[in-house]
């Protein structure tokens, strides 16, 4: 049963980038702040163009990637 998670991911990102989001447990900018941007570029279906959507995304919160 898919049960709708509240998320405030980007709607804009591509469907395998939040397919890999998912399956990855994030759904929060907050969970992706805690993460280095390299460690999202491993998923499978997220390359640069999704990491600078999820950069913006996170500026725009007052967030960033961790170092």
């Amino acid at each position: 049963m898919n049960q709708a998670i509240e998320s405030d991911l980007p709607e804009k990102l591509s469907k395998p980038a939040q397919q890999a989001l998912a399956n990855a447990g994030y759904s929060r900018l907050e969970q992706l702040a805690a993460l280095k941007e390299a460690d999202l570029l491993q998923l499978h279906g997220l390359g640069p163009k999704t990491i600078r959507q999820l950069r913006q995304a996170l500026a725009d919160k007052g967030l960033a990637f961790a170092e």
